[in-house]
This record gives structure tokens, C-alpha cells and sequence, in this order.
């Protein structure tokens, strides 16, 4: 696999050196690259920090900056980041009113973020994302895997508080909007982690993972690979079963490319799937397509959707301005 590298034990500090140069007017870079954060933090109000390994880029770093997240904290590729380093974001983003933990519902995650509540000294709160249907467990989770939902997540909470919202308002509605968000995964190829140099996994020429995760874990199968609305229409149907009851009315909908796959190909995934949702009584209102949690050169896509009512659409359309999403400033 070519990749545009100078050497494996160099990527991680050289790219964040890269994205902290090109977003120097919203984003600033932690001592020893342990996080980054938003160049001037809002005082009075919760500092939302999340974090996890690389490779899913523009999640978590992307996501900085006003509307969302106060600091980011980035791991070796698919790699938890460490409870230092999340202690030392808490801290360089504390505007005196606690910090809220947003995080993906993988093991190592879960542990270090737990680690790094207990050794903060202000309040600290968590929200735990868990939005893949695929799976119930895994051998890299505690239950549900944290994937694409995740965005949402963090687009809410970071407009309830720039509003200045208080932290356990805030850890309630994470909450809430986690439960309203489904997601489900497809991988084509797999990807190559620079320090394996190899495929993650393999699949066969007309094969295809259904219900992938972001790090290349098993999904629900493998089968030969489908038309793009057969592989819709399998990802609409596990996702509006899981949601049951609450899979009515109006949608917000991720449609999210995994790093290898053609912007072209995505926005007639997502196509498909919209007219799906809407045959099933799903109104997709709000909606993203491209490249937002990837999985390194992964070719393959997501389709994430939460059921929207009147708080979450007006946090979805609050202004926000961050490396990766931008509007209404």
C-alpha cells in the first residue's frame, strides 16, 4: 500500500503539525501534541472534550472550534489517546463551569476517559456514544460501538453550550440525542494502518463486510457484493428496526464515506437510502454527505440517522465553525 508518509513513528505528530498550520485561526496544538483546542475558549461555559485513536480524520480534531468542541485528544492510529492527555485538555479548556467527556463506546476509550474524570479536579461528566446496530458486542467494546453518530452528538452538545447550557442539562440531552441516533457500516476494501503495512483485513475481489466497523472489526457478515440499493435497503431496514416506534417523521441523515470511496458514489447511496426512509414514514430533513468519520483509505460508507424533534434541529442548525463544518457565522 502507497501512502504519502515520511515514517511510521512520525505521522501522527507531523499531521496534527499540518492541521494546526492550515486551521491556525480556529484550532491551537496542546504541548507534545497531546491535544488540540480551540485557540481562545469561551470562559463560563462547559468544555466539551472527546477524543480517540486516529485514522477517522476529520473526527475528533475537525470538530473543534465554536459550536463544538472545546479540545480533541488524538491516539496513535486506532489508538485510545491516554488519560494524560485527556487531564491536560480538561484543563487547558476549563471555563469554570465542569467538563463533559464525549465518548465512543470502545474498551480502551471508555477506560482512559474514566481514568482521566477521576484524576480531574473540577466536575466531570460523560456521554457515551453507542449508535452501531450492527452489532451487540464486540471484542473491541463494551457493548455497542461508538461510530458516525458521534458527530451528531457533538454538534448538539457543542451548540447547547455555546448557549451556556449547565453540565448536567448537557450529559441529559447527549444523552437523548445518542438514543435517537442508529448507524450501520459497509466496508468494500479494507484499510491499511501505516504501521502494519498491510490490509486490516481481507476480502475477496465480489465481497463485501456488512456492518463493518470503524477500525475494520467484523460486521454482521460477509456476502458477495450487492447494487447499491440492495446494500441501502439493508442498511435503512437495520436501522429503522432498531429504532422501532421512534422511526417516524423528520430525520437527520449522515451519509459517510470511509476515505476511499468517491463523493459520486456516496451521493447516490445516499439517494437511496432517502427514499427508503421515506417509504418507511422517515422525513430526511437535515442531512451530510462525504468523508467525516473515516477509517484511514477504507473504501465503503455509513448511514447514520436520528430522529429529530424541535431542541435537536435548532442545536443541529446553530452556527458552528470548526475545521470540518462550517455555517451561519
Amino acid at each position: 500500500m502507497k501512502k504519502l508518509i515520511n515514517a511510521t513513528e512520525t505521522v501522527l505528530t507531523e499531521s496534527l503539525d499540518g492541521f494546526v498550520s492550515a486551521h491556525g485561526d480556529i484550532v491551537a496544538l496542546g504541548d507534545e501534541h497531546k491535544f488540540v483546542r480551540r485557540v481562545s475558549p469561551k470562559p463560563g461555559k462547559v468544555a466539551l472534550i472527546s477524543g480517540g485513536g486516529s485514522g477517522h480524520e476529520p473526527l475528533h480534531a475537525g470538530f473543534v472550534g465554536h459550536g463544538m468542541l472545546d479540545a480533541a485528544c488524538p491516539g496513535q492510529v486506532f489508538t485510545s489517546p491516554t488519560p494524560d492527555q485527556m487531564l491536560a485538555a480538561a484543563e487547558a479548556v476549563d471555563g469554570g463551569a465542569g467538563s463533559l467527556f464525549i465518548v465512543k463506546n470502545y474498551e480502551g476509550d471508555v477506560m482512559n476517559f474514566e481514568m482521566a474524570a477521576e484524576m480531574a479536579g473540577g466536575e466531570v461528566m460523560t456521554v457515551l456514544t453507542d449508535d452501531d446496530v450492527a452489532v451487540e458486542t464486540s471484542t473491541f467494546s463494551t457493548g455497542r460501538r461508538g461510530v458516525a453518530g458521534t458527530l451528531l452528538v457533538e454538534k448538539v452538545l457543542g451548540a447547547a453550550a455555546e448557549e451556556g447550557t449547565d453540565l448536567a442539562a448537557l450529559k441529559a440531552l447527549g444523552d437523548r440525542a445518542n438514543g435517537l441516533t442508529r448507524s450501520m457500516g459497509v466496508a468494500l476494501t479494507s484499510c491499511t494502518v501505516p504501521a502494519a503495512g498491510t490490509p486490516t483485513f481481507e476480502l475477496g475481489e465480489n465481497e463485501m463486510e456488512m456492518g463493518v466497523g470503524i477500525h475494520g472489526e467484523p460486521g454482521r457478515r460477509r456476502v458477495p457484493l450487492a447494487e447499491a440499493s440492495d446494500i441501502a435497503e439493508e442498511m435503512v431496514a437495520a436501522i429503522t428496526s432498531d429504532l422501532g416506534d421512534k422511526a417516524r417523521g423528520e430525520a437527520f441523515v449522515l451519509l459517510n464515506g470511509f476515505g476511499g470511496t468517491p463523493l459520486m458514489e456516496l451521493y447516490l447511496m445516499f439517494n437511496a437510502a432517502q427514499q427508503l426512509l421515506g417509504r418507511r414514514g422517515v422525513t430526511v430533513s437535515r442531512s451530510l454527505v462525504g468523508n467525516y468519520v473515516t477509517s484511514l483509505e477504507m473504501a465503503g460508507c455509513s448511514l447514520t440517522v436520528t430522529m429529530l424533534d424541535d431542541e435537536l434541529r435548532r442545536l443541529w442548525d446553530a452556527p458552528v465553525h470548526t475545521p470540518a463544518l462550517r455555517w451561519g457565522m
